[in-house]
């Protein structure tokens, strides 16, 4: 019997060791079952030259194989797009449906590797929230993943990505996402700017019944020497 330890994804031991208890402090969670978690990350990359170019369409394969450490599917289009000389059924591009050890392997990297190298990288959109829990976030460039070998790049081409969570809550989805490390700039509305709203809206009321006191006294005092 081997001796050796199962392997678990860093961003899984995150997971499971602190951001479930910071999770249910935050938000007030009680029951552990409740708390939200990633289920999975889908990639999508479209080419519009697929049918033109074989070569681009194997290259964007090979591509998204290294970026994401699974096999691509090729994508087909729906319908007919006649200005694009698009027919039903032709390759439009490549996806993947990263979940468990491939889908935590890929968001260490992205976050840990591939985001620093983004040129004047200042943070990513927290506006990319579907109402339903699910976060979606463009990549332009697949070169910032350093598996990608830039000298055998023939174009630049760029992937949608969505993060898929089990809360049908943005607020839930932001917080969880954020205590990975994701580099999603600040939202309006998460539970800190809640909190902290709801705290000045407080303090408003305070100084409003303070100054309203203020002036009931000025006009009892008024009164009373006109009398």
């Amino acid at each position: 019997m081997s001796d050796k330890k199962k392997y678990t994804p860093r961003m899984l031991s995150l997971y499971k060791d602190k951001i479930v208890d910071s999770l249910m402090k935050d938000l007030s969670i009680e029951n552990i079952m409740l708390v939200p978690k990633i289920e999975k990350i889908v990639i999508n990359m479209g080419l519009g030259n697929a049918k033109a170019s074989k070569n681009s369409l194997k290259q964007a394969q090979d591509e998204m194989a290294l970026i994401s450490g699974q096999k691509p599917v090729v994508t087909s289009a729906k319908k007919a797009i006649s200005n694009f000389k698009i027919r039903e059924g032709d390759p439009v591009g490549v996806k993947v449906t990263l979940r468990a050890t491939n889908m935590y392997e890929f968001l260490d990297r992205f976050i840990s590797v591939a985001s620093p190298r983004i040129r004047d990288f200042r943070g990513i959109s927290s506006k990319g929230f579907d109402g339903r829990g699910n976060y979606s976030f463009g990549i332009d460039e697949q070169i910032i993943f350093p598996e990608v070998d830039y000298d055998k790049v023939n174009e630049i081409r760029g992937m949608d990505c969505t993060i898929v969570t089990t809360t049908d809550n943005d607020e839930q989805a932001y917080a969880l996402i954020k205590a990975f490390g994701f580099p999603i700039k600040d939202r309006k509305g998460s539970v800190k700017d809640v909190n902290d709203s709801l705290e000045n809206s407080k303090e408003s009321q305070v100084a409003e019944t303070g100054e309203s006191d203020s002036v009931n006294s000025e006009n009892k005092v008024q009164e009373n020497s006109e009398e």
